[in-house]
């Protein structure tokens, strides 16, 4: 019974974390797409800010989260680089290395999260909705490989391209949030029923 109690309250602080996570990924996805044409200190600050929040989540979860060691370790380091990276998008970077270091911090950190975020699905059987959560690690570990591999020649195609990725990511995390939270409204409401019936 304290396991069924337990987990409702640990993926109800997850939801509402997950939540917000993307809320501020589709907004900064719709901002860089309506100006992608900003400077690079503008778009390096709006993804830092991403960037840390994301990543303070994950070293939350790697915490808190009843997971292996291994995958304890991936979601801290890939929280922390994340944090690291969000950091540093903060400063500004003059000359032609602007576009290539913010393509770089974008697709390292998506990488990162992308596999984090699958390792947590995979090892985690009591997380809800876990084929959303794999959906959502692999479409962010896809968009870490584009940015990466995609030949940027300008901060506007570099813009557009986050952004719509930002969009995707963000509305993928908002569905799988409302999801989860249907689920353990679900789960909160059989164990009210078992404890009254217990009493």
């Amino acid at each position: 019974m304290t396991t069924t109690v337990q987990t409702p309250k640990m993926v109800r602080d997850l939801w509402r974390t997950v939540l917000a996570s993307g809320f501020i990924a589709l907004i900064l996805g719709v901002v860089v797409l309506v100006w992608p044409e900003k400077s690079v200190l503008v778009a390096a600050v709006l993804f830092g800010a991403y960037l840390i929040v994301s990543g303070i989540a994950q070293v939350i979860f790697a915490l808190t989260l009843d997971v292996s060691a291994g995958n304890r370790v991936l979601l801290f380091i890939s929280g922390a680089l994340s944090v690291v990276l969000g950091v540093l998008a903060f400063r500004h970077f003059g000359g032609g290395y602007a576009v290539l270091l913010l393509a770089v911090w974008i697709g390292v950190a998506f990488i990162f999260q992308g596999m984090a975020e699958v390792a947590v699905a995979i090892s985690y059987p009591e997380l809800p909705e876990r084929g959303w959560h794999v959906f959502l690690g692999v479409i962010t570990l896809i968009a870490g490989v584009i940015v990466l591999a995609w030949p940027f020649d300008s901060i506007y195609v570099l813009a557009i391209v986050t952004g719509a990725w930002l969009v995707v990511i963000g509305l993928v995390q908002i569905i799988w949030a409302f999801r989860a939270r249907s689920t353990v409204h679900k789960a909160e409401h059989g164990v009210e029923r078992l404890a009254t019936a217990a009493r």
